[in-house]
């Protein structure tokens, strides 16, 4: 019988259905020891509990060489989520095991969530609720939405869900991708530009673009000093896209009227002094944490899992070249 390792701290938890249909494809589960620290897994640990594994399920755990190497059963490595830049896809390649994840799961949560930071960044609203709280009365004034221009870097499914969004708020919408659906931007009204002209002339840039080599420092502190001063930036990608150090430069030089951030370069931040400026909204890490991405993305992940166990094509493997051996 086929055995699955779950590390992912929501799939089993917080959503039943993946682990349901695992159940049902006659998958064992194996118990993750560690689940009740609720802290993502590092190499070591992974490598003590890999072996005799044939599926797991991770979030942002490090699956290293190291762990592929002790894997003696392994067949896929299933992300709960989109970004990968954690596993060892190369490493993976080359056992032969697929890298599977759950593209457009958590769509609509994370483009949900860019307006949301959005908002309170330009509203100020984290900081007007803590002074409320606190009894003062204070007035906060920010910036409106409302017609503004919105420069979105990567136009995958969450910088579409953003664009549609932008729309209803009757905004200028400007994308940055190399690789340029102009049949979606026709319909919503999205014109493509270079990434200067998206830090140029946006009233919020927005980042949607995955951490890979080829983007990470891929907004520059050169592109930070094109920006307006009254322009902010929500970065809800990965934090490597742009490194603390010059966002921090670039907002005490008030070369740039504020940001939010979902996600930072080591998380959790601690210590990063970014969070110590009073024109930056910050959450940990919640893009993809709403109960419809949750559930979305564990099903997708549970179903790439049986299908490989069962000798068929994931739908969504990361390295396809697996299956063409």
């Amino acid at each position: 019988m086929s055995t699955v390792l779950i590390t992912s701290r929501v799939v089993g938890t917080t959503v039943l259905k993946p682990v349901e249909m695992l159940k049902a494809a006659g998958v064992t589960i194996v118990e993750n020891p560690y689940l009740k620290a609720g802290k993502n897994l590092k190499e070591d640990q992974l490598v003590e509990l890999i072996k005799g594994i044939d599926a797991i399920i991770v979030g942002e755990d490090d699956v290293t060489r190291k762990v592929i190497e002790h894997a003696d059963r392994l067949k896929i490595i299933s992300k709960n989520g989109v970004g990968v830049n954690q596993i060892d896809v190369a490493a993976a390649t080359e056992k032969g095991i697929f890298v599977t994840n759950t593209p457009g799961a958590n769509s609509n949560a994370v483009a949900d969530l860019t307006f949301g930071l959005m908002f309170s960044t330009a509203r100020r609203i984290p900081f007007a609720h803590n002074a409320a709280r606190e009894g003062k009365w204070d007035k906060f004034i920010g910036a409106e939405i409302w017609k503004k221009t919105i420069g979105i870097v990567g136009i995958g499914h969450i910088g579409k869900g953003v664009a549609k969004r932008a729309r209803g708020f009757e905004m200028r919408i400007l994308g940055y991708d190399v690789v340029q659906d102009q049949e979606f931007a026709k319909g919503v009204g999205l014109t493509y530009v270079p990434l200067e002209a998206i830090f140029r002339e946006a009233d919020f840039i927005t980042l949607h673009v995955p951490l890979t080599k080829d983007t990470e420092g891929l907004v520059t502190r050169d592109h930070l000093r094109l920006m307006k001063k009254t322009a902010y930036l929500v970065n809800i990608a990965r934090g490597g896209v742009v490194r603390s150090v010059d966002l921090y430069d670039a907002l005490i030089s008030k070369e740039l009227a504020g940001a939010a951030l979902d996600v930072f370069e080591d998380e959790p931040p601690v210590g990063n002094p970014l969070l110590t400026l009073d024109n930056v909204v910050t959450t940990p890490h919640i893009g993809a944490f709403t109960w419809e991405s949750m559930e979305n993305m564990g099903s997708i992940a549970a179903q790439n899992v049986i299908d490989v166990l069962q000798g068929r094509r994931p739908a969504f493997a990361v390295n396809l070249e697996v299956f063409e051996r």
